[in-house]
């Protein structure tokens, strides 16, 4: 179980906060040429190594950057502007397989961590997973319901996705300690000050995009809060 955690905190540190949308761009468009794609197959080694801190996971670590690679490079090939959100999707449910499988033939080994260890890289997963992985896989999914026409936008620069994930973050920890009633309490205050100015917009498809995305973004943190609760055997 830590192993599968450790690997996907590598995952998450490697795909999301290690790769700027510069690489991406670059990977997109000069693909197996592109100096980036190797340099982000490394990072993903490299980091699942040292998370997992063993030397004997050095040729695991390996495995992990090379398929990583493998995969990366199909995508880069096949994937099309149309097809883009289709093959994120593949591109992800492959990684995962593929660390599930590492997972479980290196746990043959048995190794045993003390119960405080095991706690941290859980909770810590849960945070990382809860910042920009999330903010990019709902702005993914919601990509087809970008309102063409929007309205003229005087908010701080990328403001919204930092109240994205500091709603989430707040969740999260509501949902640790125990206090499922100050999640609707934010609920109520992020509706009474983000949809008072939608309204004012006068835009139903912008006010609806928005909604999905802040019921995503809040459905995601509880589902997130409630698996690492349930790891860590606390009582709901």
């Amino acid at each position: 179980m830590i192993i599968f955690v450790k690997l996907l905190l590598a995952h998450l540190i490697g795909d999301f906060l290690l790769q700027p949308t510069s690489w991406v761009e670059d990977k997109e468009k000069n693909k197996q040429k592109s100096l980036y794609l190797y340099l982000h197959i490394f990072l993903h080694g490299a980091i699942a190594w040292i998370l997992v801190g063993e030397k004997d996971f050095f040729w695991f670590a390996i495995l992990l950057a090379v398929s990583h690679g493998f995969i990366d490079f199909l995508k880069l090939y096949f994937q099309t502007k149309k097809t883009k959100r289709i093959w994120f999707s593949i591109d992800q449910i492959l990684h995962l397989l593929v660390i599930v499988i590492v997972t479980l033939i290196y746990t043959n080994t048995k190794i045993k961590l003390d119960h405080l260890s095991s706690q941290f890289w859980i909770v810590l997963t849960g945070i990382v997973l809860l910042t920009k992985p999330t903010s990019i896989i709902i702005k993914n999914i919601i990509s087809i319901w970008t309102p063409e026409n929007k309205t003229k936008d005087n908010s701080l620069q990328n403001a919204g996705n930092y109240i994205g994930i500091l709603e989430r973050l707040f969740v999260f920890c509501f949902i640790l300690i125990g206090h499922f009633e100050a999640i609707g309490f934010l609920l109520a205050a992020k509706s009474i000050f983000r949809f008072g100015d939608l309204k004012e917009a006068k835009d139903r498809k912008l006010t609806e995009y928005v909604l999905i995305g802040t019921l995503l973004s809040f459905g995601v943190a509880l589902l997130i809060g409630l698996l690492v609760q349930i790891s860590l055997g606390f009582p709901f």
